[in-house]
């Protein structure tokens, strides 16, 4: 049972990153369609990052009380129709009402999941959450790669989106048999869900707010940095969010054995430095070639960042853990709202390639600012002693 939940939470994060990936890919795809400007991207993203926001902030609770089975079951199904809404957008004013149900469908998706894995991953009694996020990045690859290769067989923003969403969606309601239902101690009884959150989860919320626009930042401007800055066509440009994810799979395989060998606070310093390191390189390469090397590097870096923040919330509040999480995860989708919008604005003054600058300030200021975190043993799961998976008792 523990096995089944395991790897269908995995494949939960791997779908909802194809159906990202391929969003994220078909950007200069999607500028083209509908006219837009750099200004006019931005504003796409906004009205995504506002959707999944508001949904993760509104419906905390109700994920919270239900458990994040119940949440999945419902969410994952609706975020691949909202892609399909995407992809048959006919007009400007549609596109935007259909990615504002995908942001919000995506947005519990996320948050239910990450609570799932907390699950998981408490049952377990050791880190599993890099690994579960590394599912995200095999979805996030795949979708990229689609991307790429649809762009360059010339298909459109909507066959490409589409087909991601008619793949996903039946994964998804399959695998809604495989979640474990949230144990009662991680059920939040009604006193406690008056009660505030402790400190350090908003602590690591502000963290993931900064890892967020970072990976936000790359996720949604690598491709418009190598096609408008480097000159790299479409189909080229198009690689670099792939192959930032590939790094990041090859760093989550590792990163949940990395943190109990090194520590969490240790883990998450040098993952900030590396990636302040492996952004320079991006964005003073003289061409594609070793921007692309500067990608892969980054990704290589902030890979472990987000799944051992989300890690820690699922621990921070006991009792608490899918509002903890869900807490974590709306700043840090505030880091994905605002990030492109800054990012866009600066594109707009200057070139992007000054706007993603930004994104060294920030790997900065999360290695210098984890070395605060008041961590304690019972908020730590690389300090807990590793158990047998099949000796441990699970919630009917």
């Amino acid at each position: 049972m523990l096995f089944r939940a395991r790897l269908g939470t995995f494949l939960t994060f791997a779908v909802a990153g194809l159906m990202s990936g391929v969003w994220v890919v078909r950007m200069p795809a999607l500028k083209e369609r509908f006219a837009l400007d750099a200004g006019g991207v931005g504003v796409v993203l906004l009205v995504w990052g506002i959707a999944a926001v508001v949904a993760m902030q509104g419906l905390r609770g109700v994920i919270s009380r239900f458990g994040s089975r119940a949440a999945l079951r419902v969410a994952a199904p609706l975020t691949a129709v909202s892609v399909v809404l995407v992809a048959l957008a006919p007009s400007h004013a549609l596109l935007l009402a259909g990615v504002a149900l995908f942001g919000m469908a995506f947005g519990v998706t996320d948050v239910a999941m990450n609570a799932q894995a907390s699950v998981v991953e408490l049952a377990h009694r050791r880190p599993l959450m890099s690994g579960m996020h590394a599912g995200w990045c095999v979805g996030a690859m795949a979708g990229g790669l689609l991307g790429s290769g649809t762009a360059a067989l010339g298909w459109s923003f909507t066959s490409s989106v589409l087909a991601a969403g008619l793949v996903a969606l039946p994964l998804t309601v399959l695998l809604g048999r495989a979640y474990l239902p949230d144990p009662p101690v991680l059920r939040a009884a009604p006193e406690a869900r008056r009660t505030r959150l402790p400190l350090l989860v908003h602590l690591l919320g502000a963290l993931t707010f900064l890892a967020f626009m970072i990976e936000g930042s790359i996720a949604d401007w690598s491709g418009l940095f190598l096609h408008d800055d480097l000159g790299a066509v479409e189909a080229l440009a198009a690689l670099g969010y792939p192959l930032f994810e590939a790094a990041m799979l090859c760093g989550r395989i590792f990163g949940d054995r990395l943190r109990v060998l090194l520590g969490t606070r240790a883990l998450l310093t040098w993952a900030g430095a590396g990636t302040a390191a492996g952004m320079a390189v991006v964005l003073l390469a003289p061409g594609l070639p070793v921007a692309l090397a500067g990608f892969f590097l980054t990704g290589l870096a902030v890979c472990t960042i987000v799944p051992t923040l989300l890690s820690l919330a699922g621990t921070a509040a006991p009792g608490r853990s899918a509002a903890s999480v869900a807490q974590v995860g709306a700043m840090g989708y505030g880091g994905l709202l605002l990030g492109p919008v800054l990012i866009s604005a600066a594109a707009e003054a200057s070139t992007i390639r000054v706007g993603l600058s930004l994104v060294v300030v920030l790997s900065a200021a999360i290695a210098i600012s984890v070395r605060f975190l008041p961590l304690r043993e019972t908020t730590d799961l690389a300090a807990v002693p590793r158990r047998s998976a099949e000796h441990e008792p699970v919630a009917a």
